[in-house]
C-alpha cells in the first residue's frame, strides 16, 4: 500500500470526509468568551473521537490553575517503526468571535457549501479546523487502507483549544509535556496559506507577536466639555497624540532600538521574493484599496514589509460617549489595544517593556498609565535546506502537480517560537489557505480545491517522511 491508495480513498470517500468537517463547524468553540466554554470543550472531544477512531491513543488534558480553567489540549499518540522519524503536528480547534454578526451572508455557526469557486463558509472553516481537518482526514486514509493512521511514522498529535485568545495556557502545557513532546524530530503545522490557486508554498518563516491594552487615565470623573475644555487633559486627545509618535515619516517605529535585533534580508532572498511575482496591486484591489495605498516603511517593498519588517499597530481604542447622538464629556479615561508583528530575532517580552518605558516617557501632564500585557510569541524562521522540508516539498510536488514555492508569512503562530526556544524544534508549515479566505471576518471560507490539496497532501507527506 501507498501514498496513492490512501489519496484514492480520499477521493472515494470525499463527502463522508466533508461532512465530518461540517459537523465540527457547527460546533462554536470561540475560545475567547467564557459563555462558550462547554463549546470549546465538546469541539475537543470531538477531534479526540475523530483520533481515536483513526487508531491513536488519546487524552484530553485539561489546562489553567486550578485544572480545567483554561481550555483542553487533546494530546494524540501512535507509535511508529523504530528506525522512522517522529513527527510532532500542532493545530488549533478553537475559532474567532463572529461579529459583527450582522455581515455574515450564512450563519457564521451553520457551514455552508457555496460555488463558483465550491467553497464551505463558516467560521473555522480554513482557521483551523479546515486546515486541521486535512491532516485527520489523511489520517484516516492511511488507517482505511493500511490499518495504521501514519504509515508507521511515529506521531503526537497536539491540539490546542487557546490559540486565538492568545495561547495563555500552552507555554505551562510544553513545559509540563517536554519528555513527550521531545521525542519528536519535526513539528508540522497547517495554519498558513499558498501563493494563490494552484500555487502551493511552504512556509519558512512567521513572524511573532507582542499584544498589550494601554490605558490613559486622566480626571477621577467624566468631565463637563463647557466647562473643562482647553483647562485640562482630554485623555482621548492626549492618548491618541502620543500614539501618534509611534512612526516617523519614514512610517519606521520610533522605539528606542526597536529594531536593533532585526536580522537583515540577504540579498538573494530578496531576488526569490521578487522572483515569485506577487501582484501588489490586485493584492490591495482584493480589498478595496487602489495602488496608492501601498505604504510601510520606508526603503522596502511590499513583499518585504509582510515577510521580513517588524510593525506597530493600533488595533482598537476606545474613549467617551460613542453611542447614538451628542454628548459632550471628556472622559476619565481613554484605551487602546497596541500590538506588535516581530520577527526574527526580536523577543516579545523585550519589545513589550521598551513600549511601556517609551510610553512613561511620554506620559502627558496630569495623567498617568495602566498598562498591560496580554500576550505574546517568538517569531520562528526555519531552515530550508532540511530533510523534512525537502520532504515535504516532494509530497506538495506529487499532490498538486506544481513545484511548491518558499515563502514567509506576516501572521504568527506563537507556539512555532515557543518549541524552537523550549525544545529546540523546527516546524514546517505546509498550509492551504488562499488571501481572499477572510480569515478572522465575516464570511470566512475555505475552497475545497484547497481542502482536497490539503488532504492529499499530508497523505503524500507521511510517505515522505518516512524516507527522512
Amino acid at each position: 500500500m501507498s501514498a496513492q491508495h490512501a489519496a484514492d480513498w480520499l477521493k472515494a470517500h470525499e463527502k463522508e470526509c466533508l461532512n465530518r468537517l461540517l459537523e465540527w463547524l457547527r460546533i462554536p468553540s470561540i475560545s475567547t468568551d467564557p459563555a462558550y466554554k462547554k463549546d470549546v470543550e465538546r469541539a475537543a472531544v470531538w477531534a479526540a473521537d475523530h483520533l481515536t477512531t483513526s487508531g491513536f491513543k488519546v487524552e484530553i488534558v485539561p489546562t489553567g490553575d486550578p485544572a480545567g480553567a483554561g481550555h483542553p489540549v487533546v494530546l494524540a499518540h501512535v507509535e511508529g517503526d523504530r528506525d522512522a522519524p517522529h513527527i510532532l503536528f500542532y493545530g488549533h480547534y478553537d475559532v474567532q468571535p463572529v461579529d459583527p454578526l450582522n455581515l455574515w451572508h450564512t450563519p457564521p455557526f451553520e457551514p455552508t457549501i457555496k460555488p463558483d469557486p465550491q467553497r464551505i463558509v463558516a467560521r473555522g472553516a480554513v482557521d483551523d479546523k479546515g486546515q486541521v481537518s486535512t491532516f485527520l482526514e489523511a489520517c484516516r486514509a492511511w488507517k482505511e487502507t493500511t490499518g495504521h493512521p501514519t504509515n508507521r511514522i511515529g506521531m503526537t498529535v497536539l491540539l490546542e483549544g487557546e490559540e486565538e485568545s492568545g495561547s495563555v495556557n500552552l507555554e505551562r502545557f510544553v513545559r509540563q509535556h517536554a519528555e513527550t513532546l521531545k521525542k519528536a524530530d519535526v513539528c508540522v503545522i497547517s495554519d498558513t496559506g499558498m501563493l494563490g490557486r494552484g500555487r502551493p508554498a511552504i512556509t519558512y518563516g512567521v513572524r511573532g507577536l507582542a499584544y498589550t491594552e494601554v490605558i490613559l487615565h486622566g480626571p477621577d470623573q467624566d468631565l463637563h466639555s463647557g466647562m473643562w475644555g482647553g483647562k485640562a487633559p482630554n485623555p482621548i486627545n492626549e492618548l491618541v497624540k502620543v500614539l501618534a509618535q509611534l512612526w516617523d515619516a519614514d512610517r519606521r517605529v520610533t522605539i528606542p532600538r526597536f529594531y536593533d535585533p532585526v536580522r537583515p534580508i540577504a540579498q538573494s532572498e530578496r531576488q526569490e521574493w521578487a522572483d515569485l511575482g506577487i501582484n501588489e496591486v490586485e493584492q490591495l484591489k482584493s480589498i478595496g484599496y487602489g495602488p496608492q495605498a501601498s505604504v510601510g516603511e520606508k526603503g522596502f517593498t511590499f513583499t518585504e514589509r509582510e515577510w521580513a519588517r517588524p510593525t506597530a499597530e493600533i488595533n482598537g481604542i476606545i474613549g467617551g460617549y460613542t453611542g447614538k447622538g451628542a454628548k459632550t464629556v471628556i472622559p476619565s479615561h481613554a484605551s487602546a489595544k497596541v500590538s506588535f508583528r516581530l520577527v526574527a530575532d526580536q523577543d516579545p517580552s523585550t519589545i513589550t517593556e521598551s513600549f511601556f518605558a517609551w510610553l512613561n516617557a511620554h506620559t502627558p501632564p496630569g495623567c498617568r498609565w495602566e498598562l498591560i500585557d496580554l500576550h505574546g510569541g517568538h517569531p520562528a524562521t526555519v531552515a530550508t535546506d532540511s530533510k523534512p522540508l525537502a520532504a515535504a516539498r516532494r509530497a506538495l510536488q506529487q499532490a498538486s502537480g506544481a513545484s511548491p514555492a518558499l515563502i514567509k508569512t506576516g501572521g504568527s503562530i506563537p507556539v512555532a517560537g515557543m518549541l524552537k526556544q523550549q525544545l529546540g524544534l523546527e516546524t514546517i508549515f505546509m498550509g492551504f489557505g488562499l488571501d481572499d479566505d477572510r480569515v478572522h471576518s465575516p464570511n470566512e471560507k475555505f475552497e475545497i480545491d484547497c481542502w482536497r490539496l490539503g488532504a492529499k497532501a499530508h497523505a503524500f507527506l507521511l510517505e515522505e517522511l518516512h524516507k527522512v
